[in-house]
C-alpha cells in the first residue's frame, strides 16, 4: 500500500502565490522578477476559491510563497481566510516589503514561521546576488518578526559570490533572534541554471561548506538550528522516490507540481477540486512517466534546468491508478 493512501488531503501544500517580484535574484529558482507574473495567475476570486477548498479539506499546514508573495494583491485575503480557519501558515519573503504593520498584521494569524533570505553580511556581496535589495530592509523585517512575536527562519543560498560569508550570516541570524537557519547546495533551477558557470561553486568549495555546516551544527547550545538535510536536490528527490512526500507545489496559475526540481503537473485546480488533484498526485508518484523523470533528475543535475517547463501528465492516465 502507497502510504500516501492512509492521508485523505495533504499534510503541507507550498503555494506559490504570482511569478512577480521587487527583485531579480541572481539564483532564482523560479525565474521571478518585477511585473514578471504569469500571463494566466489565478483571480482573486479563484484564489479564494482553492484556500477554501484548502480549509474544508483541513489540511494543516501551507506555506505561502512566490516570486514575492507581498506582491500578489489578494496575499492577506488568502493569508487571513486560511488563518481564520486555523491553518498553520508559513511566509516566505525576501524582506524588503515586510515592515512592522505587515508583522503586526500577520502575527494576529496562527504563523509558524517567516521564512527571509538572507544571502550575505554585506551590502556589497548581498546585492550582488540580490540586485537592487537594501540588506538594512532585510535586517529591519527580521526584526519586525521577532518584535511581533513570530518565529524568524533564515535562509542562504550559497552561491560562487556569498558562500565565504556562510559564517558571518550565520552569527547575523543568531543575533537577529532566528530559531532556524536553512541552507544546502545551490539548486540548479530557474535563473540559477542560466547562471550556473557564473554563480555556481566549485565541488570543493561545496565540500567544505558542508562540512563546516556539520561543524556549526554540533557547536549549538540549544539555541538556533542550522538546518541543511535535504543537503542536494538529488537526496530530496531519492527520499521522495522512497517516500512520497504527502505535500502539493501549487503554482501561481493553479496547476500542481509533483515535486519542485521536476516539470511534471499532475493537476490543474482551474478544472478539478483539491480532493481530485490530490487523488491524482498520489497516482502520479507510480506513473513510470513520473519515475523516469525524477530518476533523470538524480542522475544528472543539468536535468534540474527543465524544471520549469512544464508537462502535464494525461489526467485520464492518473485517472485510471487505482488509489
Amino acid at each position: 500500500m502507497n502510504p500516501l493512501d492512509t492521508f485523505s488531503a495533504p499534510l503541507f501544500i507550498s503555494w506559490q502565490l504570482t511569478r512577480d517580484c521587487d527583485l531579480a535574484c541572481l539564483h532564482c529558482c523560479t525565474d521571478s522578477a518585477p511585473r514578471k507574473h504569469l500571463p494566466d495567475e489565478l483571480t482573486a476570486e479563484e484564489a479564494l476559491r482553492v484556500a477554501e477548498q484548502i480549509v474544508a479539506a483541513e489540511v494543516p499546514y501551507v506555506m505561502l510563497c512566490g516570486g514575492e508573495p507581498l506582491r500578489s494583491p489578494y496575499f492577506f485575503q488568502v493569508a487571513e481566510t486560511l488563518g481564520a480557519a486555523g491553518t498553520a501558515l508559513k511566509i516566505e519573503t525576501n524582506g524588503q516589503m515586510f515592515d512592522d504593520a505587515v508583522a503586526q498584521r500577520l502575527a494576529k494569524l496562527p504563523i509558524r514561521s517567516i521564512q527571509i533570505s538572507l544571502d550575505g553580511d554585506t551590502q556589497e556581496i548581498y546585492s550582488s546576488q540580490r540586485p537592487g535589495a537594501s540588506l538594512e530592509k532585510t535586517h529591519a523585517a527580521c526584526r519586525a518578526v521577532v518584535a511581533a512575536g513570530m518565529k524568524l527562519e533564515v535562509t542562504f543560498a550559497p552561491s560562487r559570490l556569498n558562500i565565504h560569508q556562510l559564517d558571518a550570516v550565520v552569527e547575523r541570524a543568531r543575533a537577529l533572534g532566528a530559531f532556524r537557519f536553512n541552507t544546502g547546495k545551490l539548486m540548479r533551477i530557474g535563473r540559477a541554471a542560466r547562471l550556473w558557470r557564473r554563480i555556481a561553486p566549485d565541488p570543493a568549495t561545496v565540500a567544505a561548506f558542508r562540512t563546516r555546516l556539520d561543524q556549526l551544527s554540533s557547536l549549538v547550545d540549544g539555541g538556533m538550528e542550522i538546518w541543511h538535510d535535504p543537503f542536494t536536490v538529488e537526496d530530496g528527490l531519492r527520499q521522495s522516490l522512497q517516500s512520497p512526500p504527502a505535500t502539493l507545489l501549487i503554482l501561481p496559475n493553479g496547476m500542481v507540481k509533483i515535486v519542485a526540481s521536476c516539470g511534471q503537473i499532475c493537476g490543474h485546480l482551474r478544472e478539478s477540486s483539491l480532493s481530485e488533484v490530490w487523488d491524482q498526485y498520489r497516482c502520479a508518484w507510480r506513473h513510470e512517466k513520473v519515475i523516469a523523470a525524477v530518476q533523470r533528475a538524480i542522475a544528472d543535475e543539468a536535468a534540474h534546468a527543465d524544471a520549469n517547463v512544464w508537462t502535464r501528465v494525461p489526467k485520464g492516465e492518473l485517472e485510471q491508478c487505482s488509489t
